[in-house]
């Protein structure tokens, strides 16, 4: 692993002393905006890791920049790790001093999404947000379009055609990753059960036809079974995995397109032994971690969040400062694959 930059690093880099570096990073007087440049330039050059911070506090000449993002479920640890990604992206954006406003909704329905878009309006110059797909959503990205700002569907693409870019992962992509890993990981015929979160996330809707569609066309011998909403709650998915394991005696594996994998988990834990259902999540946290360790997950497909927020900060930047496009574009991103042996 690369060393990470230090204090003494970056002094020498820019010429001059750590004393120095220690004043421009703290935004004391009696530095020269030119040594302070010098010292933000530096920083970009060998990736120090304030090098966002740094610019937000040079003395003058670079853009005022606020940006908002809208989340949910605030206590689960991947929109956690989501908005501690941000926080870090954003103040590390060269080229602004650049400052994120993070607000959660406290539920999934479109009013609450609505509510905290329209919040946004006359504080961001740009939005991003993971919002279900729903016509009033739509028309909240409408209204802050003509107010002049642009809004990026993350995770979940909303408001198809008026927002600006979707950043996620590629959907269809992931619900064929997941039906190979259970075609390659179960050894015998048997039948295959998909969970979505509901259906209004569009990405759940394409990671199910990606699941359907590789089934159907590389693994025949598997029955997929109706597919069950559990509104990403766990103990919506407890109960109806524990009702799956005894309807379906020859259940052998399970996709969960969205959240609620705890649920699952601890079904298959009081259910079953390791192995004995393949289980396919998304996303890495402590407990789809433990499960993999403990063989009742054979894979999770996880989003980079690093490299999205990053991603998604420079558009969200550019897009500011240089004009919304009138095309409305996708950046898809490689997800992270992780199997018990690579955690």
């Amino acid at each position: 692993m690369a060393r990470r930059p230090t204090i003494d690093d970056l002094a020498v880099a820019a010429g001059v002393s750590v004393a120095t570096v220690d004043r421009v990073l703290n935004g004391r007087p009696n530095v020269r905006e030119g040594t302070a440049r010098r010292v933000y330039e530096a920083a970009q050059a060998i990736g120090y890791h304030a090098a966002g911070l740094i610019g937000q506090r040079l003395p003058g000449g670079l853009p005022v920049l606020r940006l908002g993002f809208v989340l949910h479920k605030e206590k689960q640890a991947f929109y956690q790790n989501f908005a501690a990604e941000i926080r870090a992206a954003v103040r590390a954006l060269p080229g602004v001093r650049a400052e994120a406003r993070v607000d959660f909704v406290p539920s999934q329905s479109p009013a609450d999404f609505t509510r905290a878009l329209r919040a946004m309006s006359g504080w961001a110059g740009a939005v991003a947000a993971s919002c279900v797909t729903h016509h009033e959503i739509t028309e909240a990205v409408s209204e802050l379009k003509a107010a002049g700002i642009p809004t990026f569907a993350l995770l979940n693409d909303f408001a198809q055609g008026i927002r600006q870019h979707y950043v996620g992962l590629n959907n269809i992509r992931v619900g064929r990753i997941a039906a190979a890993m259970l075609g390659t990981a179960v050894h015998r015929p048997g039948k295959l059960a998909v969970f979505v979160g509901g259906y209004r996330w569009h990405g759940h809707e394409l990671r199910e036809t990606g699941f359907r569609s590789y089934i159907r066309e590389m693994a025949p011998q598997f029955t997929v079974l109706d597919t069950l909403v559990n509104l990403e709650t766990r103990q919506l998915t407890y109960e109806a995995t524990l009702d799956l394991l005894q309807r379906h005696p020859d259940l052998a594996g399970i996709y969960l397109a969205g959240g609620g994998m705890e649920g699952a988990i601890a079904a298959l834990r009081e259910a079953r032994g390791p192995g004995e259902v393949a289980l396919v999540v998304n996303e890495l946290t402590p407990e789809s971690r433990a499960a993999l360790q403990d063989r009742y997950v054979v894979l999770v497909i996880s989003t980079p969040l690093a490299a999205l927020c990053r991603d998604l900060t420079v558009l969200m930047r550019d897009t500011v400062l240089k004009g919304a496009s009138d095309v409305p574009g996708q950046l898809f991103l490689t997800p992270d694959i992780y199997i018990a042996e690579t955690v």
